[in-house]
């Protein structure tokens, strides 16, 4: 392989895509687009519609005059959604180490991958995908903040204001870009790799929580 499969440029653009429609983040459109092999595009638009969704349901959990019920319910979407993120961040990871040589393939969703990096390479401390999903979230954060800088029934100086960090989010998410793609590079050349760090969401597993455990064994003895 003498390609990268993968640029910030086609990340920035596929969420920038994403979030000028007027149908997302409700329709599952984008992804279902990729077809039955799921490939590293699917799994980026899966990863950016559940952040888009996570986000809609922090606003919607901070709200003061509506039911406990209905906050309950923001509570166990966010959940939800958190963990669909995750599970989306981990599988660009497995697919673009697969596809820089740097574990076997039929390995990369185990629990003990089989690495093929190169001898003196070094850890990169994020996973790319990590940064995905991180640019994900500063595409959020943008349109958030530029929609600040369009209100008509604030003043000058909230716009402006507005602006300013406007200005600074998009820097960060050039540098963040930059970041990504010489780490692939790095990774593609023998000097960098990084590995898929499962995030083992224990509050949401009935298994692991301790309060859901203790449910579980009081309905067991009653």
């Amino acid at each position: 392989m003498t390609d990268l499969p993968l640029s910030s440029q086609h990340v920035l653009d596929w969420h920038d895509a994403c979030l000028a429609r007027a149908d997302w983040p409700v329709s599952d459109a984008p992804l279902t687009e990729a077809g039955p092999e799921q490939g590293l595009r699917f799994w980026i638009l899966s990863n950016h519609r559940f952040n888009n969704l996570l986000w809609n349901e922090e606003d919607l959990a901070r709200r003061t005059q509506v039911s406990a019920e209905e906050i309950a319910a923001n509570k166990r979407a966010i959940d939800r959604y958190n963990q669909a993120r995750n599970d989306a961040t981990e599988r660009v990871d497995e697919l673009l180490l697969i596809a820089l040589g740097l574990v076997e393939p039929e390995s990369a969703r185990t629990d003990a991958p089989v690495s093929r990096v190169a001898p003196g390479a070094r850890l990169n401390s994020e996973t790319a995908g990590s940064m995905v999903d991180r640019l994900s979230i500063m595409a959020l954060k943008a349109r958030a903040m530029r929609e600040q800088t369009q209100r008509t029934d604030v003043d000058d100086a909230h716009r402006a204001s507005s602006q300013a960090k406007l200005d600074r989010l998009l820097a960060q998410r050039a540098d963040l870009g930059r970041c990504l793609d010489e780490l692939l590079a790095d990774s593609l050349a023998g000097r960098a790799y990084f590995k898929v760090y499962r995030q083992f969401k224990m509050y949401n597993d009935p298994r692991l929580n301790p309060a859901l455990v203790r449910e579980a064994a009081g309905r067991q003895a009653g």
